[in-house]
């Protein structure tokens, strides 16, 4: 399991890198494993909207499971990763990198502070295992 030092991450299994007062956002090379292939995704968000700390904005779909991907920050949707709707499969093989899935403008960094560090996120995944 990969876990970058440089990201947090939600007990939900969602991951933020923060670059400036943007907020990269994606699922975790751990929840990827658990919901094995990918073979659906649905961003409900678009450019603009507001998404809200702990609320969904994406459903994820594997051969054996679906579960909501909830959003770990609050902000303005500034960005979304297109590719993903056909190419869902990169969830699996890039979950940190190409399967980014929204960019949002922080409205309230303080919303970081909830978050796991990278080591945290480690024992709490093998917590679970």
């Amino acid at each position: 399991m990969s876990v970058p030092s440089n990201y947090k991450f939600a007990k939900t299994d969602e991951w933020v890198k923060v670059e400036g007062n943007i907020a990269t956002i994606g699922i975790s090379d751990y929840a990827q494993e658990q919901l094995s292939d990918i073979v659906y995704l649905e961003i409900e968000v678009a450019v603009d909207d507001n998404v809200e700390k702990e609320i969904q904005f994406a459903t994820v779909e594997s051969v054996k499971a679906a579960g909501d991907i909830n959003s770990p920050v609050s902000g303005k949707v500034v960005e979304v990763n297109e590719s993903l709707s056909d190419n869902p499969e990169l969830l699996n093989s890039d979950p940190f990198n190409k399967a980014w899935l929204i960019k949002v403008e922080l409205s309230n960094p303080s919303d970081l502070d909830s978050l796991f560090d990278a080591s945290a996120y480690e024992k709490y995944c093998e917590e679970r295992s």
